[in-house]
């Protein structure tokens, strides 16, 4: 009998695993069956901002693979709209539920992928009836946003509410749209994945885009006229809006996996060895955003959902279901993102993680230019670095600045992945050109820097 592989979510991790497999293994060999919920395949959901201010013009640039690609050059029987409701172990079967007509299928899998991505967290005041309020992990939940603010009455006044990645990003696109944007953070400063030092250089950046920034304010709810939200209740008043995205963060998505059984980590994520399995389990796979993974600094396990992760822990599990061998070696949660022509990257340990993780450390902050001072176009650049002590060894970096610097975090992310000390650092053949770099580049100052704080 021919073996059969479910799939339980069909973007970057659910998808690269199947493809991967297929790959390795013919159509007479191994049957293929993804299940998504969704309209889409193998999309960009971090382009969605982008696609929502009308950089992006096409909804269907930020798909990489539609279905009939997939079943066409890759012989998977892609199940758009049928949300997979149970998983049972014992049967080696999963019960689906078809979001169009309601109808029920059944499954039989020797080989299950567990992919199932992060749910937005949603405070309990947005379950209720009041529309304008949108969540934004789906390329779906873009449509229903971008056709929100096509529709008629025209929104003018927006809240975002939570400053991490999407809600800054999503700030700007609704600026670039035209609307007046408020961003409330509970938080004393928006972009929480950086240290509040450098996030205050984030908000700078923002309010000089127009965007006004309220922190230190929580909100318990919304008012509406007419069914339609009016105004967001903060404890510092309300703030009139005629549309509302929250940016609250994600979880993951383990609720079916808890259900089945499956074995679940300190962080909420699936557990998984560094093949991609479920310990435990066999046959069962589990890859992306749903589950947690090693961090390579603190040598714990977390959840940080990235799309480049998904798609890594999916082409490491595809490779193994196909006979192959593979294994995904952890993370250093290198991210890096933009609010207008600021850009931020981070890479490793802030400082409240260093805390936390128990390191003593030293942190230091040098200030320099992405070109040589004297080349047409230089601007200032911030460079954080965080080291551990006594070793000297590299924890944490953050770099906040304009052209040409969110990407020099790939340099601090190398060295950190390599466990590099920021003595050795100090001495990186990194490139040089006056267009590019000054002649001591910014992330070796950073280096000198930390290593002065050392007391070398």
């Amino acid at each position: 009998m021919t073996e059969r592989l479910v799939v339980v979510g069909g973007d970057a991790a659910g998808m690269a695993a199947a493809s991967q497999a297929r790959r390795r293994r013919g159509v007479d060999d191994l049957e293929i069956v993804a299940f998504e919920r969704g309209h889409f395949t193998s999309y960009s959901a971090c382009g969605i901002p982008y696609w929502i201010s009308g950089l992006v013009q096409e909804r269907d640039a930020l798909i990489a693979r539609d279905p009939a690609t997939f079943r066409d050059d890759f012989a998977i029987d892609v199940r758009l709209r049928t949300e997979v409701t149970g998983i049972d172990l014992d049967r080696r079967e999963v019960t689906a539920r078809r979001l169009d007509d309601g109808g029920e299928v059944r499954e039989r899998f020797d080989t299950l992928v567990y992919a199932t991505g992060s749910v937005p967290n949603q405070p309990d005041w947005a379950d209720g009836d009041v529309e304008g309020i949108f969540g934004i992990q789906t390329l779906d939940d873009a449509a229903a946003l971008r056709a929100w603010l096509d529709a008629d009455p025209t929104p003018t006044r927006a809240v975002v509410v939570g400053g991490g990645y999407i809600g800054v990003e999503m700030a700007e696109a609704l600026i670039q749209r035209g609307l007046a944007v408020t961003l409330v953070e509970r938080a004393e400063q928006p972009m929480a994945t950086v240290d509040e030092d450098m996030a205050g250089l984030v908000a700078e950046a923002m309010r000089g885009l127009g965007v006004e920034i309220r922190t230190g304010v929580t909100v318990s709810g919304v008012e509406q006229r007419d069914g339609r939200v009016s105004a967001v209740v903060t404890s510092a008043g309300p703030v009139p809006a005629d549309v509302v995205v929250l940016g609250l963060g994600v979880r993951p998505n383990t609720a079916l996996a808890a259900a089945a059984g499956l074995p679940l980590g300190a962080s909420g994520g699936v557990r998984v060895d560094r093949r991609m399995r479920v310990p435990g389990v066999p046959g069962v796979w589990a890859a992306g955003d749903c589950v947690e993974t090693l961090h390579r600094v603190t040598g714990m396990s977390v959840h940080i959902p990235l799309g480049t992760h998904a798609n890594k822990q999916g082409r490491v599990a595809g490779i193994n279901i196909g006979g192959g061998y593979a294994t995904f070696p952890g993370v250093i949660g290198t991210a890096v993102t933009k609010v207008c022509d600021l850009e931020v990257g981070r890479t490793g340990l802030r400082e409240r993680d260093a805390t936390a993780a128990g390191f003593e450390f030293v942190s230091v902050i040098a200030e320099s230019t992405n070109r040589a001072g004297y080349y047409p176009g230089a601007q200032s650049m911030t460079v954080k670095l965080i080291a551990e002590r006594p070793t000297g060894r590299l924890l944490g970096a953050q770099i906040v600045g304009r052209s040409e610097a969110a990407k020099r975090i790939d340099a601090l992310a190398v060295a950190l992945w390599n466990e590099m000390t920021v003595d050795e650092m100090t001495a990186l053949d990194l490139g040089y050109a006056p267009p590019y770099a000054p002649v001591w580049d910014p992330v070796l100052i950073a280096a000198r820097k930390a290593v002065d704080a050392l007391g070398r």
